[in-house]
């Protein structure tokens, strides 16, 4: 019998890598996934998210939890929309309680919380704002492996993306078997 290993996990934002945005002059493609969820219709910009996301998000070789500050939301707005399960949500810290020297030093206000929430566990963390200041932060005290890979908010998650977190995933499955 071999020891349990836990899955490496994904913490995705949602905008940027999800609902693509801050294009300047771009037209953004709008995809009908069939009746929306009641209240839906409040954001209009959910209708830039590609259902596509969905499976691809599903056969990577992780699992895959919301770091957005859409929080209990994106499963009840995105995850149905783009055919995902309930996933688990990183609940942030309250402002206060986030250290204004990390922000001065530009440590950006997720990152301590997702290196608490990996607790040691492989991670690959997608999102449009991570920065080098970031990973170094991370590689210092995450005692896993880490990957912090940033998405073109103008485009969100391309096929380059998920070749490049397919790629890294991978690598851990291989090693943890």
């Amino acid at each position: 019998m071999t020891g349990f290993v836990q899955a490496s996990l994904l913490f995705l934002d949602v905008d940027g890598p999800l609902i693509p945005f801050a294009a300047a002059s771009q037209q953004y493609p709008i995809y009908a996934t069939g009746p929306e969820p009641l209240g839906a219709d409040a954001n209009p910009l959910l209708t830039r998210i590609n259902p596509e996301h969905g499976p691809r998000l599903a056969a990577l070789p992780c699992e895959v939890v919301w770091a957005t500050t859409w929080m209990a939301d994106a499963n009840e707005y995105i995850a149905p929309r783009i055919g995902l399960p309930q996933l688990a949500v990183v609940v942030w810290p309250e402002p206060s309680d986030i250290d204004d020297q990390d922000e001065r030093n530009g440590l950006h206000w997720k990152t301590r919380a997702l290196v608490e929430w990996a607790a040691g566990r492989p991670f690959a963390w997608v999102d449009d704002e991570v920065t080098d200041t970031d990973r170094a932060w991370v590689a210092a005290h995450h005692q896993g492996h880490a990957l912090l890979h940033r998405v073109d908010p103008c485009h969100g998650l391309a096929d380059s993306d998920y070749a490049a977190l397919d790629s890294w995933l991978r690598q851990w499955v291989r090693h943890s078997s």
